[in-house]
């Protein structure tokens, strides 16, 4: 086992050139005679013994390993700039592939900063509520009168009568302990308060959690509770809670009870009982589809008894829309609501609720969630049932956004699109351009003739037989950019090419045209050679 933490260590250290046996500089066609090389000599089906076909079974895959990153252009590149830590680097498979090291280095760090957000997002998992209540009721319950005797009072009056604040993180103590702070801020009519609350919650296993909660306000004064979750079994769990609140009226004892079970695949059970301030037996079916959902609700408890039914549904489209209504009745009163909630980006939803009741009256709620954070503007309109307040709550902001949609989203939009294909087409001309240019300078070197084997010149070898190939058309599929470059290595290696001697001197025979001047070179076959140069050329005869 220590031997085998040694092996991934040192391969985890191990240079990808060096494991190929290739320099830096080395081409494709060097990569791949090397890799085809070390993939014959380590392939596990040639190896009998079971620890050297263990061996090599891991070297197989370490060369090959290495030979996936080094073949690919932009793999390499990172791994060139960054190393293997580079490459683990999430979000380079969506990086375009035309990037300069520059830009790769700037990307990178850019991807780093990311991971690192979502990192601490994940740790602290932040969760925020901003809510506005405004009052509009002067808009449809004027007073006209009232309003002739005060100055200004031709216009309606719309004020800003409630405001509540809330915050949550979380901070990860150890692999089953987690701390979580809280807090808020409301003010009505020109009151206010606040509390802050600490929660400890411990898994105790993979069944359950507790946790232990410490709160002061200066409202109901200091909190101390406890909650309990268990699964009870696979499709049934119970929650248990209790507290303990310092009022100033004296101490006020609560608890609560809920039990949950799967009914079937897309239904839930629950059945709630609470005892304390607000005591009360509820009970409720919750249904949940890819097209729908469905909740049914009955409570019976002291002051509130009431019965609940709401449905949604759920268009099949990108923008996950939704319509949603629902009617609740009870002690209280009753109240109809009905709404649509639609996805306006990536990580924003915004919905409109429309609630009626009696006597609650008419009221508008916009609600804007983007990521962990929701917004909320609950907008009173009147306390009457009144049908004009009715028409204006629902047409209205349905036609606010149709105009914003159409004046301001979808411009920009096409206007985003507009500029990305832009810079798509500004692009695309570089490397056609490019590309052109490469074209053109590979057509400026062209091979004419090349011979690679064992030459006869020697007269007294008249009788001997040359042994040569013609690798013509393999040497101008190695030209790039009007330069041919072979390393100091055996040119039987190459594509292409195959050892016409075994065992005896071989040279490397060209004849080539530059920029239309004839040029000629002969070169040892284990020599570099690099062309075009000037030495090589043929002085024309006068």
């Amino acid at each position: 086992m220590a031997a085998s933490v040694d092996d991934d260590f040192e391969f985890n250290n191990q240079d990808y050139y060096s494991l190929l046996n290739v320099r830096k500089e080395a081409t494709l066609e060097e990569l791949k005679a090397s890799y085809r090389r070390l993939c014959m000599l380590y392939h596990p089906d040639k190896h009998r013994d079971p620890e050297l076909k263990s061996q090599a079974e891991q070297l197989f895959n370490q060369v090959h390993q290495a030979y996936e990153v080094l073949s690919d252009a932009h793999s390499r590149a990172i791994y060139d700039i960054f190393g293997k830590k580079g490459l683990e680097v999430e979000g380079w498979e969506v990086v375009e592939r035309k990037r300069t090291p520059a830009e790769i280095r700037e990307e990178y760090e850019r991807l780093q900063r990311e991971r690192e957000e979502r990192r601490l997002q994940q740790r602290t998992n932040p969760k925020g509520t901003i809510s506005v209540g405004v009052d509009a009721t002067d808009l449809f319950d004027r007073y006209d009168e009232d309003f002739e005797e005060m100055p200004g009072g031709g216009f309606p009056h719309i004020e800003i009568n409630k405001m509540h604040i809330s915050q949550s993180i979380e901070a990860p103590l150890t692999n089953s302990d987690t701390a979580v702070l809280s807090g808020s801020l409301s003010t009505h009519n020109g009151n206010g308060g606040g509390n802050i609350n600490m929660t400890v919650r411990r898994v105790t296993s993979a069944k359950g959690w507790g946790e232990v909660e410490l709160g002061a306000g200066d409202i109901l004064g200091p909190l101390i509770g406890l909650k309990v979750f268990r699964n009870v079994t696979p499709r049934c769990f119970l929650t248990a809670q209790c507290g303990l609140q310092f009022s100033p009226r004296g101490l006020r004892p609560s608890c609560s009870l809920m039990t949950a079970r799967h009914l079937d695949q897309n239904t839930m059970g629950y059945l709630q009982w609470r005892w304390g301030p607000n005591s009360a037996m509820t009970t409720s079916l919750v249904r949940d589809t890819k097209s729908s959902h469905f909740t049914l609700a009955l409570q019976l408890g002291v002051p509130h008894s009431y019965l609940m039914m709401s449905y949604q549904y759920k268009f099949q489209d990108e923008d996950q829309t939704k319509v949603k209504g629902s009617v609740k009745t009870g002690w209280f009163g009753t109240v109809v609501e009905y709404g649509a909630e639609r996805k306006i980006s990536r990580h924003s939803v915004l919905s409109a609720t429309v609630s009626i009741g009696v006597p609650q009256g008419v009221t508008l709620k916009i609600k804007l969630a983007r990521a962990s954070q929701t917004y909320l503007f609950p907008i009173h309109l009147t306390d009457q049932l009144l049908p004009s307040a009715v028409f204006y709550a629902t047409v209205g902001p349905l036609l606010l956004y149709v105009a914003i949609h159409r004046l301001i989203v979808i411009p920009y939009t096409q206007a985003q699109k507009e500029q990305e294909l832009e810079l798509q087409r500004k692009s695309s001309a570089t490397d056609i351009a490019k590309k052109k240019q490469e074209a053109e300078s590979a057509v400026s070197l062209i091979i004419l003739n090349a011979w690679y084997g064992k030459f006869v010149s020697d007269t007294s070898q008249k009788q001997e037989k040359a042994k040569v190939i013609d690798v013509t058309v393999p040497l101008q599929c190695l030209v790039k950019d009007s330069k041919l470059i072979l390393t100091e290595s055996s040119k039987a290696g190459l594509p292409g090419f195959y050892d016409p001697c075994v065992g005896e001197e071989k040279s490397l025979k060209l004849l080539y045209q530059f920029r239309g001047v004839m040029h000629q070179v002969i070169s040892a076959d284990t020599d570099s050679l690099r062309i075009p140069k000037q030495s090589h050329r043929i002085e024309s005869e006068s």
